[in-house]
């Protein structure tokens, strides 16, 4: 089997599916998240990256490229040349995919059927700003009336970003879940430096666990998800959770989180100068949120090197190839499994950091929204709920049920194979065992009508899949 960098040439168009024809192979297929209007000039200029020997954006898949031309066609200052009151008003990645999403005529911050209320909620510093999402539809698993739910920490390095920077990620999780999410806008830096975020979270998540049933969620059903900064919160409210005997999480998600201090990692030295997230804001972020350079030794800091990790919740450990928190995370998860925490890490290459969240118009950044949701919905032990019939809602709910050796039927009933192999960017291979030499067939999740039984349901009959599919080796 080919490896998957070589898969993108090969894939069918849905169109031609649909029409039984074999379009002429191309060098990369048209992401299938969003019409695309002509390229301005950031645009053009970051396709050209590819070609730049040592740029970390030269191995972005072309989606993700997009988004950093339109990050780039915003124009944002050097966040580490800045104040942290300038850098706060320094246009971002959210910023960068609402622009992508103006340019291809698609709406806006999707509310994805899912209703929004901001509280507040007491903290150790005084009031802390909270965001609550409740999806529609009925309330997965068993038929009862309390909802799951997310304790949702977002990043932006202890000094930057909000709730409506990082709205995407807790209204999709809630979205393709089922459950309520409850993100939190903790203390930031210089302001309330270190542990004031770590209290503030801590906090936050005994308030979620004892006042669940007051909004409709289920007090024994919490989980804490975070995000960089966030990821780093979410491992320690698991952590202090045990310390103080109080009812753990039923699992941490934690994306690309900060977990170290070592800023010569592998992955620190590939991405030194990466987008949106680089080695010279890493240490802005630390200087702001630290008090001196002792604080690095503190075991909540120094999750990798210091924290002791038993006893915790299973974790789920999401990491972006570009970015040079890569290295820490996959370091986290190995120290977890070390443990004996369970854990399921997955690295997604040719994203950037912050792509999580982005699932409207990077297919990565759906994969793992999908992947995530699946992982919090076995926690929880609730059934998906019901996804609207079209649309990415819809794709992302058939990418997180399909799994490896599941039957493939076309829409006639015809089996045509079994999943063989599955990877990062919503394509699927099929082995056709009806083939006399078995060959993979490569096929795109657009393709796939549902997933029912255990099996697999194409759009169009079988005979006209098997014609259409693009044999690999």
């Amino acid at each position: 089997m080919k490896p998957v960098a070589t898969l993108a040439a090969l894939l069918l168009s849905s169109t031609a599916l649909a029409q039984g024809t074999s379009p002429a192979p191309a060098p990369e297929p048209p992401p299938p998240v969003a019409a695309q209007q002509p390229p301005s000039l950031g645009e053009r200029l970051g396709d050209a990256t590819r070609a730049i020997a040592g740029n970390p954006a030269a191995n972005a898949t072309r989606d993700m490229l997009r988004v950093l031309a339109a990050l780039n066609d915003l124009k944002p200052k050097p966040i580490a040349d800045l104040s942290p009151e300038e850098a706060r008003r320094q246009p971002g990645a959210a910023d960068a995919v609402q622009e992508l999403l103006r340019r291809n005529n698609q709406p806006p911050a999707p509310s994805l059927g899912v209703a929004a209320r901001d509280i507040t909620l007491p903290g150790p510093g005084g009031a802390v700003a909270a965001r609550v999402y409740t999806p529609d539809g009925p309330v997965a698993g068993g038929g009862g009336v309390a909802r799951p739910v997310i304790l949702y920490l977002h990043g932006g390095g202890f000094v930057i970003a909000d709730l409506n920077t990082y709205d995407a990620t807790p209204r999709a999780l809630s979205h393709l879940t089922g459950a309520i999410a409850v993100a939190v806008h903790y203390r930031q830096a210089p302001e309330n430096r270190f542990p004031a975020a770590h209290d503030d979270a801590f906090a936050a998540y005994r308030w979620v666990v004892a006042n669940a049933a007051s909004f409709g969620g289920d007090s024994r059903r919490v989980a804490v998800v975070g995000e960089s900064a966030g990821g780093n919160l979410a491992a320690n409210v698991a952590i202090a959770a045990r310390d103080a005997g109080v009812q753990p999480p039923v699992a941490q998600v934690l994306v690309y989180p900060m977990a170290g201090v070592d800023m010569n990692t592998e992955s620190y030295r590939e991405n030194a100068n990466a987008q949106p997230l680089n080695r010279a804001m890493m240490a802005w972020f630390m200087g702001h949120y630290l008090r001196n350079d002792s604080d690095k030794a503190d075991p909540r800091v120094d999750l990798v090197g210091r924290a002791n990790l038993a006893g915790l919740p299973p974790a789920t450990v999401v990491t972006a190839g570009i970015d040079p928190l890569r290295s820490d995370g996959q370091a986290l998860a190995e120290k977890l499994r070390q443990a004996g925490v369970p854990v399921a890490s997955r690295n997604y290459p040719g994203v950037t950091h912050e792509f999580f969240g982005m699932g409207t118009v990077v297919q990565s950044a759906a994969n793992a929204e999908a992947y995530v949701a699946a992982r919090l919905g076995s926690a929880f032990g609730t059934r998906r709920p019901e996804l609207p019939p079209s649309g990415p809602a819809r794709r992302l709910g058939i990418a997180a049920r399909i799994e490896l050796g599941m039957e493939v039927a076309g829409a006639d009933g015809g089996v045509i194979g079994t999943i063989d192999y599955l990877d990062g960017t919503r394509m699927i291979l099929g082995k056709d065992g009806t083939a006399p030499d078995a060959k993979n067939h490569a096929l795109e999740l657009d393709s796939v009508a549902a997933v029912e039984g255990g099996r697999v349901q194409l759009t169009v009959p079988a005979e006209q899949a098997r014609r259409n599919w693009r044999v690999v080796d």
